[in-house]
């Protein structure tokens, strides 16, 4: 990204922001980059920037105290991460951990930039409180899901999801299970099923998409 570049006009609700607010954001924000695998937050930190993702994927993800692991949600490029934001707002420390996905360029914008703005301009709050908000609901349908859903119907929602326009998924059973927040023998019970009824095969580390309507329908109820 050039240095001189808006980097504000890539993020819909910032680009309609007033011209003073968006020169504060550009003048106080900083680029971050980071490697895959890098872990951008963990919990128990204190967050100390909110990141705007210009490129790449951060996976957030929480761990109970037994260890077992569930995927909250994913931050693209275009978007900011949710519990940055609430924790920044809270005063209050991570309880969940941001790792990235791929190679990741973002802008770090410093907490007291951050609260400054929301404390004295009601527009960029009034953004940020709608972006929280659109994110929580997502949030409360994964908490749905995990307490009432059928694991076949979120393990192919899921698989639908993470192969996009592919007909593939990278990703092990124990990645999937964490996906799901369950555990990796209910998982592989699932996908044997799966297979059987020849909706995908499996090859180690690669689940392949044989029957994507079949897996529609189910994920579909």
């Amino acid at each position: 990204m050039s240095e001189t570049e808006d980097w504000t006009q890539r993020f819909t609700g910032l680009s309609r922001l007033p011209d003073h607010v968006r020169n504060v954001l550009l003048r106080d924000g900083k680029i971050l980059r980071s490697k895959k695998g890098d872990q951008i937050f963990g919990a128990g930190h204190v967050p100390q920037n909110l990141l705007f993702l210009l490129s790449g994927t951060v996976r957030v993800s929480q761990t109970s105290e037994g260890g077992r692991e569930i995927v909250l949600y994913r931050v693209e490029a275009g978007q900011s991460c949710v519990m940055t934001t609430a924790c920044m707002l809270a005063h209050e420390a991570y309880l969940a951990e941001g790792v990235a996905e791929t190679d990741v360029t973002a802008i770090a914008l410093p907490k007291a930039t951050f609260d400054a703005l929301v404390s004295a301009e009601p527009i960029f709050r009034d953004f940020i409180l709608a972006a929280y908000a659109h994110r929580m609901t997502g949030l409360f349908k994964i908490i749905e899901d995990v307490a009432f859903g059928r694991i076949d119907m979120r393990l192919a929602a899921r698989l639908l999801d993470l192969a996009g326009t592919s007909e593939t998924v990278s990703a092990t059973h124990q990645a999937l299970a964490t996906e799901l927040g369950t555990a990796r023998e209910v998982v592989s019970r699932q996908l044997h099923e799966f297979q059987r009824r020849g909706w995908l095969e499996q090859q180690r580390g690669l689940v392949r998409i044989l029957d994507r309507d079949a897996l529609q329908d189910l994920a579909n109820g």
